[in-house]
């Protein structure tokens, strides 16, 4: 995997409130969490970046548009976005799922939290 899509990543999730970094399974995996909870996972070894989706039928239909593929080890509800995902498709999938995540935080942290910006 290039550097390309996790520094492109980086720049997307960096800026959103509370957002942070680790690689808890070592290897070079990348796991972006928001109050410990993950919203997006780069692995080490297969190339692209794993997000949330709102429910399973919206993961199937973007792997039916052929926008992403199935994210292996992850529920069917994430999906996995290619390198060559565009910008602001891969802008769209880090806020929704990392809007998705923030949701389900206890009220305790998530009013610490500012807004995200608009997806």
């Amino acid at each position: 995997m290039t550097d390309g899509l996790r520094a492109r990543v980086a720049a997307i999730a960096s800026a959103l409130p509370g957002a942070a970094v680790d690689d808890p399974w070592g290897g070079g995996r990348e796991a972006w969490k928001v109050g410990g909870k993950m919203f997006a996972c780069i692995g080490a070894a297969l190339p692209g970046v794993a997000v949330k989706c709102p429910d399973t039928e919206t993961a199937t239909m973007l792997i039916e548009a052929g926008v992403a593929e199935r994210a292996p080890y992850f529920h069917k509800s994430w999906v996995k976005l290619p390198e060559s995902a565009d910008d602001a498709e891969l802008r769209h999938r880090l806020l929704t799922s990392y809007r998705l995540v923030r949701a389900g935080l206890p009220t305790r942290l998530r009013k610490d939290l500012p807004e995200p910006p608009e997806a």
